[in-house]
């Protein structure tokens, strides 16, 4: 992919020097954070701190964006009939502030948005950071479990798929839809499958999308 590119990336259940192979691989120089929660129930190589530690043994350099580009906002506005809002989080000016971060760090080196699910389509930095960054004209792909890359496009391509919106007319009732308006619907209703819930205060905290320390595929 061309420079300037923004990569994402799920830890999942793997080992933390497989995700540094993994980073090294497609030549990451830095990660940011995107968890709500940074940290790990199953492994505590992945909490804050110590995974600070560790990249920066690998001179990878860590960021974290939580608070600006996290799928599990404290806002309660930003929620809509039990889930988070995608296009509420979007609107708001600390989401466009942690994007700000993210468009000028790219510019200097390769970074890499991490959260926890495995699955990009599972996850918000696929269905709301990385449209934000492409809407600004930022390429953005997907290292995937296996170590390959998956662009956007094909991310989005296999969301449609999923939600029988495809650019294929003979599967869609909506033949006058626009692809972008595709995608927007496509995004909306896998949100309601996946878009986190609201944190409370009795409840334990957690990762930010519904399978985040799962790993699954």
């Amino acid at each position: 992919m061309e420079g300037g590119t923004v990569l994402t990336i799920g830890h999942s259940t793997h080992a933390l020097e497989a995700l540094v192979a993994l980073l090294q691989r497609h030549g990451v120089g830095a990660v940011a954070d995107v968890r709500s929660v940074p940290y790990s129930r199953f492994n505590p190589d992945f909490n804050r701190e110590p995974l600070a530690r560790s990249l920066a043994e690998y001179r990878i350099a860590y960021v974290f964006l939580g608070r600006e580009l996290g799928g599990r906002p404290d806002d309660l506005s930003c929620y809509d009939s039990g889930r988070v809002s995608y296009q509420r989080v979007g609107a708001t000016p600390w989401f466009r502030g942690g994007l700000d971060r993210v468009v000028r760090g790219a510019a200097r080196r390769r970074i890499v948005l991490m959260c926890a699910e495995r699955e990009p389509l599972e996850c918000h930095r696929t269905l709301l950071v990385a449209p934000a960054l492409v809407a600004r004209g930022v390429p953005v792909g997907h290292i995937l479990g296996d170590g390959g890359l998956e662009t956007h496009a094909s991310a989005m391509d296999r969301l449609l798929a999923m939600h029988g919106l495809s650019d294929d007319a003979k599967q869609r009732s909506l033949s006058f839809q626009t692809r972008a308006e595709r995608i927007r619907e496509a995004v909306a209703e896998q949100a309601k499958r996946v878009g986190a819930k609201p944190r409370t205060p009795s409840a334990p905290t957690g990762p930010a999308c519904r399978c985040a320390e799962e790993g699954k595929a």
